[in-house]
């Protein structure tokens, strides 16, 4: 009897600032509840009971990256970019993996030998995530349609379609 409904709007605040005085934003829980509703339009009336926000760990190209510490005897799996249900069993296997030293398919991924690039240092970390949010939300409007600044940071290799 229940849905759980999340996504669109990963909102960043200067600094990496996290705290619950940031976390709560009602213009993004009232987006989300205009999305949930134009998919679901049969729902119209229902009351939503709860909601979650937090940060999410991601890379520059929102998935996650690996690798090992002291020795190679601590793996470790970070920026799941919201995914990491999902994601967490395959990121776990990966950890796995380079733990043992083998080469296994998972090894030989490119997302999992490749670093992403790394985050601009602040204070031009606040304005590049600032134009990549509003591209995101108009690629949205536009059926998918990527403008110049998407463009230009897939060629780049960052982005979900790096």
């Amino acid at each position: 009897n229940r849905i759980l409904w999340g996504g669109w709007d990963a909102l960043y605040h200067f600094g990496n600032r996290v705290g619950l005085e940031v976390e709560y934003n009602g213009d993004t829980t009232r987006t989300l509840a205009r999305h949930f509703l134009a998919t679901f339009p049969q729902l119209e009336g229902i009351r939503f009971s709860h909601r979650w926000a937090g940060p999410i760990a991601t890379t520059s190209r929102f998935t996650c990256t690996w690798g090992t510490s002291h020795a190679a005897r601590v793996a470790w799996a970070v920026g799941y970019t919201g995914l990491g249900v999902g994601a967490s069993r395959f990121g776990a296997r990966v950890a796995l993996d380079l733990l043992s030293g083998r080469q296994t398919e998972r090894t030989a991924l490119s997302m999992v030998k490749k670093q992403p690039f790394p985050f601009p240092p602040e204070p031009l970390r606040w304005p590049a995530i600032q134009l990549t949010r509003r591209a995101i939300q108009r690629c949205d409007r536009r059926d998918g349609r990527r403008g110049p600044w998407l463009t230009l940071l897939d060629r780049f290799g960052i982005g979900f379609d790096s």
